[in-house]
């Protein structure tokens, strides 16, 4: 036990050579890495050690203030708890709040930002005039980074100052999608208010009432049509409906046709949900969670049997990137599979059932089978 007492206390030593602000940062970066799977025990100690001192016992992340909550709120339809390089065009990752907010009221809009956050704390008691200095703040953030970063110097310049607060390039990419969020505010809060707030089933009247709404909000910021995506893809029941605003706009499955209509992008939005599920399936069998993983399965099986319904993949960039995906999902279960058949014997898994995936086709089984085959009598012959 003496070991392990000694190696933490070299850690505290270590970490207390930096100032408070370094150490956290330094705990924001490293449970960044952490959500990318980027750990090894090393740095799971730093983590632990670290949010001793900032954090009470079992907080998440460290929440950001009443200031920064206010001035992000246009962003919270379109936040996702993943690591920024997780984020697609239409989403932006909470993660990087910190570092932004860190980025103005630190280096970039000192003054603005220390005199608004006083102003925001006098007036907690009255809600609204808080959300006008927000939105005042709003306005000079984003009139000061379009005139910074529409050029190159400045460009780098904001990158250069920001890796101060991350190593992570994926945050500047969501501060510029923050800017134009910020640009179609009023836009995409009128939408956010126009559309049902569960929507069953994205056809019909309902997806021409969506449609409808989509192109108000196009016809004057083109460049938020992601984020308008991202917020329409939450009212549904099953999320991956979402492909309905791009294949039931032509009267083809050919993916050229799908591709030139307006809403092509839905389609590549619902292929990130087989990545986002995979990576949840992933940490599912890691702790062994069969019920969960079981859940994720399903619905990864069924977004795949709309893809492939609705969309004659083929060789197209959609198709490859579909394959793609669902070869490392099956990887994922194969490595578990090998794992019960080690603990417990040739037994078969009950994530490889063909009960989860009903839509497979016979020559998909019969391939699947065969290369199951070849396996076990692998196992069997000598080396």
């Amino acid at each position: 036990m003496a070991q392990p007492d000694h190696a933490s206390e070299q850690l505290k030593q270590y970490l207390a050579q930096f100032a408070p602000q370094v150490r956290g940062r330094l705990l924001a970066e490293l449970e960044r890495l952490h959500s990318l799977g980027e750990i090894t025990p090393t740095t799971e100690e730093l983590i632990a050690s670290l949010r001793a001192e900032f954090r009470e016992p079992g907080q998440g992340p460290e929440p950001i203030g009443e200031p920064a909550r206010l001035f992000f709120a246009p962003l919270e339809p379109v936040l996702i708890d993943g690591a920024p390089e997780r984020a697609n065009s239409g989403q932006i990752a909470r993660g990087s709040l910190g570092p932004i907010w860190s980025l103005l009221k630190t280096d970039l809009l000192t003054t603005m930002a220390r005199e608004y956050a006083a102003n925001v704390s006098k007036a907690t008691v009255h809600p609204k005039e808080a959300e006008k200095l927000a939105t005042a703040f709003q306005k000079k953030a984003l009139g000061y980074l379009d005139g910074t970063m529409r050029s190159a110097e400045g460009g780098t310049m904001v990158q250069s100052v920001l890796r101060l607060y991350t190593g992570s390039t994926a945050i500047f990419d969501d501060l510029a999608k923050m800017l134009t969020v910020f640009r179609a505010s009023d836009a995409l809060i009128a939408l956010d208010r126009a559309l049902p707030p569960k929507i069953g089933k994205l056809e019909g009247r309902v997806l021409a009432d969506v449609v409808k709404h989509l192109n108000t909000l196009k016809g004057k910021h083109a460049d938020a049509v992601p984020f308008a995506l991202t917020i329409a893809a939450r009212r549904l029941a099953a999320p991956w409906q979402l492909i309905h605003l791009a294949t039931k706009a032509v009267e083809s499955k050919a993916p050229a046709a799908i591709a030139a209509a307006p809403y092509a992008l839905a389609v590549s939005m619902v292929l990130d949900q087989i990545e986002d599920k995979r990576l949840l399936l992933a940490v599912a069998l890691k702790g062994n969670r069969v019920t969960v993983a079981k859940a994720i399965l399903r619905e990864i099986y069924a977004i795949e049997t709309a893809l492939k319904a609705q969309i004659e993949l083929g060789d197209s960039d959609w198709g490859n990137r579909l394959r793609d995906l669902m070869a490392q999902v099956t990887a994922a279960l194969d490595a578990e599979v090998e794992k019960s058949r080690t603990n417990v014997g040739n037994l078969t898994h009950v994530l490889s059932s063909s009960d989860l995936r009903p839509a497979l086709s016979l020559k998909d089984r019969l391939t699947e089978a065969v290369k199951k085959g070849r396996t076990m009598i692998a196992d069997i012959l000598p080396a």
